[in-house]
């Protein structure tokens, strides 16, 4: 819902005094972030995932076509480790090392961690875009160094930090009201990709309730090469039928 104060403040032109002298409005603030727009995106990276049962490090190759779908596979000293792809509709993992296939759609996702999951979240968390879109009623903060950027997206607090040279997002905040359940992200390392720049090192941390407690799942990203451009790229995914799905 749209501020009232807000939408009168950007549109108010001018005020008059007893003495009918004119005051010009002061403008709300703005804020120019710097993302990444493409049609396809390529890069190879260093991953280091742990939860509460194992922790993996992987060389990762991902690949998205923009707004569709992204597909990454996982080695292990050369050998194959997993795939996954990751369409509109939900997530699928192929483990090679335990023989297992894991299917998540984003109800389950987003009931399990009590934000909203979906395709778009995914592919800006890969991106360091924003998460949410942008709305009238977000609350804009100027600093010397970062700018912040506050949005309430029904039960979730999103505070954004942009540094306020490079117009990146170097910092993402998310809390769940009611559950406390909280997501951070960090982007750093930002190096040139065609006319923008990337984030070549990032990291997400998840903070989440279950029947077991309090829980900690993180995944850091090095990446070693990033590209985006308009070459089709290819997307072969099968899943061998003796492997058992959980």
């Amino acid at each position: 819902m749209k501020n009232p104060a807000f939408v009168a403040c950007a549109f108010v032109v001018l005020l008059f005094s007893c003495s009918k002298k004119i005051i010009p409005a002061i403008s709300p603030p703005t804020l120019e972030i710097q993302e990444i727009d493409f049609e396809y995106f390529h890069g190879k990276a260093r991953m280091v995932f742990r939860d509460d049962k194992k922790e993996r490090d992987v060389k990762a190759h991902i690949r998205i076509r923009k707004d569709s779908v992204i597909w990454m596979t996982f080695s292990v000293i050369g050998v194959q480790g997993g795939k996954a792809l990751i369409n509109r509709d939900s997530i699928t993992i192929v483990s090679t090392l335990d023989k297992e296939i894991y299917v998540f759609d984003y109800k389950e996702l987003s009931s399990r961690f009590n934000f909203e999951v979906n395709y778009n979240t995914i592919q800006a968390v890969i991106l360091g875009n924003l998460i949410a879109p942008r709305s009238d009623a977000d609350k804009i903060t100027q600093g010397p160094s970062f700018n912040l950027l506050e949005q309430q997206r029904g039960t979730v607090n999103v505070k954004n930090y942009i540094n306020a040279a490079s117009r990146k997002l170097e910092k993402v905040e998310m809390k769940e009201e009611n559950t406390n359940n909280s997501i951070t992200m960090n982007y750093s390392n930002f190096q040139p990709v065609g006319d923008k720049i990337y984030p070549f090192n990032g990291g997400v941390s998840i903070f989440y309730k279950t029947a077991k407690g309090l829980l900690n799942t993180t995944i850091t990203l090095e990446y070693n090469k990033a590209e985006v451009g308009s070459k089709e790229l290819k997307f072969p995914f099968n899943i061998p039928r003796k492997y058992d799905r959980r």
